[in-house]
């Protein structure tokens, strides 16, 4: 897909709120992203305080890579060593006897 198709995509079917940068990002390492062309830039954002890890760092790629392999998404309604594992951590880390994980279902409006 080119530059201009992804564009014109994007402005056909995304319900803006905000003003874009007019770039089309096609990759990403660490802080630096590049651009369809080649172009260089330092990513400021960090995924708006959403992805403040940076773009593909490679222990986390291996991370996800190992976890998909084995069990991408599961329910509360079955026990998961990595959900165990987890809840201890968390409990033992915030000083919290229980834990309830969960999302909020906002992401369904965005």
């Amino acid at each position: 897909m080119t530059e201009s198709q992804i564009r014109e995509i994007t402005e056909q079917y995304y319900f803006n709120v905000f003003k874009r940068l007019p770039i089309v990002l096609e990759r990403g390492e660490g802080t630096r992203v590049w651009d369809m062309d080649g172009n260089e830039y330092i990513d400021f954002l960090a995924g708006i305080a959403v992805n403040s890890l940076g773009h593909c760092p490679p222990s986390v790629v291996r991370a996800i890579q190992e976890q998909t392999g084995q069990l991408m998404h599961t329910s509360n309604i079955y026990y998961s060593r990595q959900q165990a594992e987890l809840l201890e951590k968390m409990a033992t880390m915030f000083g919290l006897e229980k834990i309830f994980l969960c999302n909020s279902g906002a992401e369904a409006v965005e």
